[in-house]
C-alpha cells in the first residue's frame, strides 16, 4: 500500500502527450492510484518517437494501464463506470473531443458530482485560438513568458517543454485539480478545471511581470539585468567550450564575485548597478571565463556565494555530486530518469513500475464487475 501523500486518492488518466501524462505520472508518484486510460490502436497522427519504449513512457510509472477502444459504446461505458469511484480525471485532447467521445464533463458529473475534471491544453477550452494547433513555444511566446529568454545579442528562447509544457502546464494542471479536490473534499461539488498553458506560463511569470513593472527588465531585449545585460548575470563560455553561469544579485554576493576574478580594483566594476559600465563588463568577465576550464572554474568557485554552477547537460548531471547525494535521478528498470520531488518529512513518494500498455485490462474489468474474456470477443479489451 502506498505511504504518499495522495494515498487513497483514485485517478483516471485518458492518455495522450504532453503535460497530462507528467501531471499523472507526478500524482502517481505521490500515492495516488491512477488508471491510464490507453488506445487499443496507435494513433497515427502522434508525433512520431522511434525511441524503445521503455526509455520513453517512464511517464507511466506506478500507473495501471487499461487499452480500450473509446468509439465502442461498451469502452465509453467502462471509462464512466471507473470515473463514478473516481477523485480526479485528467484529460489534454484539444476542446470538444471528451464531449465527442461521450466523456465530457456533464455526463461524467452525472455519474460522479464530485469528480474533479482536469483539462490540459495549450490555448484553453475558449477564446480565438482554442482550435489551432500549437506546442511548448507558441503557447509561451502568447503568454510573455518567451520573451525574457533573449537578450540584445540573441533571440528568445526557452529549453523545449519547461516553462510552457510542464512549467505553465502539468505543475498548473495539478495545482488546480489538488485544489478543486480540496474543495470537493469539503462541498461535495466537483468542477471542471480549465487548464491553459498559455494562462499557466503568464501565471508562473508573475516574478518576470514584477520586473517589468518596476523597471528592472524592459521591452527593450538585454537592457536590465534579468534579461542578461548585466555581467553578473549570465551564461560563459571556457577555454575548453563548455559553459557556467553566474548570478550574484546581492551586494556581499557581488562583493565575492569580484573578488575571486581579481576585479576589486577595476572600475567598471566599482558600481553594481551602473548600466553604462555593463556592456564594458561584459566583455571583461567573458575574457576571464575564456581563460580556463569549466572544471577549473568549478575548482575555484562551486560551493562559494559567487551563485555559480556549471552548466551541465544530462549525462553530467546525473553524475555530479551534489544530484547524486539528493538522489535527484534514479533508474528504476535501467531507465535514467528524475526521481519524485518535493521531499516529505513524513509521507515518502514511491517511483512504481511502468506497465505493459493494457496490462491491468482483465483485472480492473473484473473490478467492474465484467468478464474479460467477453470484452475481448467484443474487441473491446
Amino acid at each position: 500500500m502506498s505511504t504518499g501523500p495522495l494515498a487513497g486518492i483514485k485517478v483516471i488518466e485518458i492518455a495522450g502527450i504532453g503535460p497530462a501524462p507528467c501531471a499523472g505520472m507526478m500524482l502517481a508518484d505521490m500515492g495516488a492510484e491512477v488508471i491510464v486510460v490507453e488506445r487499443r490502436s496507435a494513433n497515427t497522427n502522434a508525433a512520431a518517437n522511434t525511441q524503445e519504449e521503455k526509455n520513453q513512457t517512464f511517464y507511466n510509472r506506478g500507473k495501471r494501464s487499461i487499452a480500450l477502444d473509446l468509439k465502442q459504446a461498451q469502452s465509453v461505458s467502462m471509462v464512466l463506470s471507473l470515473v463514478e469511484s473516481a477523485d480526479i480525471l485528467i484529460e489534454g485532447f484539444r476542446p470538444g473531443v471528451m464531449e465527442r467521445l461521450g466523456l465530457g464533463p456533464t455526463i461524467c458529473h452525472a455519474h460522479n458530482p464530485q469528480l474533479i475534471f482536469g483539462r490540459m491544453t495549450g490555448w484553453g477550452q475558449s477564446g480565438p485560438l482554442a482550435q489551432s494547433a500549437g506546442h511548448d513555444p507558441n503557447y509561451i511566446a502568447l503568454s510573455g513568458a518567451l520573451w525574457a529568454g533573449g537578450s540584445a545579442d540573441r533571440p528568445p528562447t526557452a529549453p523545449l517543454t519547461l516553462v510552457g509544457d510542464m512549467g505553465g502546464g502539468a505543475m498548473i494542471l495539478l495545482f488546480g485539480v489538488l485544489s478543486a479536490l480540496v474543495h470537493a473534499q469539503k462541498t461535495g461539488d466537483g468542477q471542471v478545471v480549465d487548464a491553459a498553458i498559455t494562462d499557466g506560463s503568464a501565471y508562473i511569470a508573475t516574478l518576470l511581470r514584477m520586473m517589468h513593472n518596476t523597471g528592472q527588465i524592459s521591452d527593450e531585449p538585454g537592457s536590465g539585468w534579468a534579461d542578461f545585460g548585466a555581467p553578473w548575470n549570465d551564461t560563459y563560455a571556457c577555454a575548453d567550450g563548455k559553459h557556467v553561469t553566474i548570478c550574484p544579485l546581492e551586494p556581499q554576493f557581488y562583493a565575492q564575485f569580484i573578488e575571486r576574478l581579481n576585479l576589486t580594483d577595476d572600475p567598471v566594476f566599482a558600481n553594481q548597478w551602473d548600466k553604462s559600465q555593463w556592456p564594458e563588463g561584459k566583455r571583461k568577465v567573458a575574457d576571464i571565463f575564456a581563460s580556463k576550464s569549466r572544471a577549473e572554474w568549478c575548482s575555484l568557485l562551486e560551493g562559494s556565494d559567487v551563485c555559480f554552477a556549471p552548466v551541465l547537460n544530462h549525462t553530467e548531471a546525473a553524475e555530479h555530486p551534489h544530484n547524486i547525494a539528493r538522489g535527484t535521478f534514479i533508474s528504476p528498470e535501467g531507465v535514467l530518469q528524475p526521481a519524485p520531488a518535493p521531499r516529505f518529512s513524513k509521507t515518502e513518494p514511491s517511483v512504481g513500475l511502468c506497465p505493459a500498455k493494457g496490462q491491468d485490462g482483465d483485472a480492473i474489468a473484473i473490478e467492474l464487475g465484467l468478464d474479460p474474456e467477453q470484452l475481448r470477443a467484443q474487441h473491446v479489451l
